[in-house]
């Protein structure tokens, strides 16, 4: 079996059949190389189809996240100027008030309206062949949005020769005919698509959840044996959090993935302790660069690390002036490996803003993080990308909440920080300046900003204050902010 979700599954004969009619739909409609084919659903048997035979026409797949804001969607379908969307029932609303305008091909899923055209009609009038598109390791594989935000998107671009070399480094883990993956993170995540191809690659089988919840997760784990699964931390969290989490059987287990964000060390050992299978835990970036491994099982006495380097992966630590740190010193992570993203999607200055050159003039991806490398080379992560939150293994960029709260006429100061959240890892926080005379409330303020946010973006709460720290150039200076809320220096310890 190929595919399992609720109940419904189809086999590889079927599948590969699917597969070829969506490549030939879009040949039909002389789309291929050079499109963008976007998508918005939740995971599905239909969105694998539409993934591997987007790919098969020798499109771009183009997943858009569900936990953006309209506007975002909008302006991610423009950017990219996709070709033709997909959209599930779940979904439409998010794009409905401008889908229609834009010059796109549109196609329902799994529901009737007079502006698109069925999916499975058009799969009936496809045919069955594979269309043999000759695909070049250089080509586009994917183009992924790095947040949905209300600011200028950013479009990750990864070729065919990124996604070939992660699949050397994963598919030996056990991606055999009889492993079976449980997936529950989003298809239109970084993170999936590193279980969900090898997977696929190794004739595995993939179960797919269209939404996660701890209990459900176990349930299906413990009834289809599962072998293989990949979770960002706030999942393990709360399946560790199960109450009757001993009552189910998961000895089938092989091996748990753990990325997105870092595992808590205390996280880590309770897996170790209570769910079976090797535990192994990645860092990295969507954009590439160097990609660090621990096997937790192997290293008890680093679980507050992130491992070692992958095989072909390179890091410095560098300093604000971009010059490279003593062994032990916290410095910028900067990366380069054979995963790295072949750019932003028509952002070739902001691109090169991220670039950073070694002495011999090789190509390091400036990851924003700060961290060090203890004496036997494991990688401590000392602080998070400044203007980024990690939330429920999401990023939140914090500048583009802070543009929806300063277009409140009444605030006249702003900054957006990561608060600790049992639930989510960590949540956002607004703190703003009010002018004089202003009759706004946090209450009325968190309202009126998470109106116009995305899901995944939307603050927890918002604070009122008579001014924020800044440095002697303007900047506001956002760690004094967090020190009420975290433990800095044991963090960095």
């Amino acid at each position: 079996m190929a595919l399992v979700c609720e109940g419904s599954q189809l086999d590889w004969g079927a599948f590969d059949t699917r597969i070829n009619r969506v490549a030939n739909l879009l040949g039909n409609l002389g789309l291929g190389k050079g499109d963008h084919i976007a998508i918005i659903s939740p995971n599905s048997i239909p969105y694998a189809e539409l993934f591997m035979g987007v790919l098969r026409a020798g499109a771009c797949f183009t997943p858009l996240s569900s936990m953006a804001s309209p506007e975002a969607l909008q302006k991610m379908l423009s950017d990219c100027g996709a070709s033709a969307i997909f959209v599930a029932s779940q979904y439409l609303h998010l794009v409905a008030d401008f889908v229609t305008e834009l010059p796109i091909k549109r196609f329902a899923i799994d529901f009737e309206h007079a502006d698109f055209e069925s999916y499975e009609t058009a799969m009936a009038q496809a045919a069955t062949t594979d269309p043999m598109v000759p695909i070049k390791m250089s080509d586009p594989f994917n183009l992924i949005y790095s947040s949905g935000t209300t600011g200028t998107p950013k479009g990750i671009i990864h070729n065919h020769q990124m996604r070939a070399a992660q699949m050397d480094r994963v598919s030996p883990n056990g991606y055999d005919d009889n492993a079976r993956t449980l997936i529950s993170t989003p298809l239109y995540s970084n993170t999936t698509i590193v279980s969900f191809v090898p997977t696929l690659f190794g004739g595995s089988t993939v179960y797919l959840m269209p939404k996660f919840d701890a209990r459900g997760y176990l349930q299906i784990a413990e009834r289809e044996k599962i072998t293989h699964t990949i979770l960002v931390p706030v999942q393990y969290k709360r399946i560790m959090d199960v109450p009757d989490f001993e009552s189910f059987d998961l000895n089938s287990m092989r091996i748990k993935f753990s990325t997105s964000a870092p595992l808590r060390a205390d996280v880590k050992q309770d897996v170790l302790d209570r769910f079976p299978g090797k535990l192994i835990e990645y860092y990295g970036l969507t954009e590439g660069g160097g990609v660090t491994v621990l096997v937790a099982d192997d290293h008890p006495d680093k679980l507050h690390t992130v491992g070692q380097l992958a095989p072909g992966n390179d890091i410095r630590l560098i300093d604000t002036d971009g010059q490279e740190v003593p062994q032990g010193t916290v410095g910028e992570i900067c990366g380069r490996g054979p995963t790295m993203m072949s750019g932003y999607y028509g952002r070739d200055d902001l691109t090169a803003d991220y670039i950073w050159r070694n002495s011999q003039d090789d190509i390091y991806f400036r990851s924003g993080d700060m961290g060090w490398f203890d004496e036997d080379g494991f990688l401590v992560l000392s602080d998070r990308k400044k203007d980024m939150i990690i939330s429920g293994g999401l990023n939140i960029y914090a500048n583009d909440l802070e543009l929806v709260l300063l277009g409140n006429r009444d605030v006249i100061d702003a900054a957006v920080i990561g608060v600790p959240s049992d639930n989510w890892g960590e949540t956002p926080l607004g703190l703003v300046v009010l002018r004089e005379g202003s009759i706004e409330t946090s209450e009325t303020l968190l309202e009126n900003a998470n109106r116009r946010l995305g899901k995944s973006q939307r603050l927890s709460a918002i604070e009122i204050r008579d001014s924020l720290p800044r440095s002697s150039i303007g900047k506001i200076l956002k760690k004094e902010l967090r020190i009420p809320y975290w433990d800095i220096e044991k963090e960095n310890t």
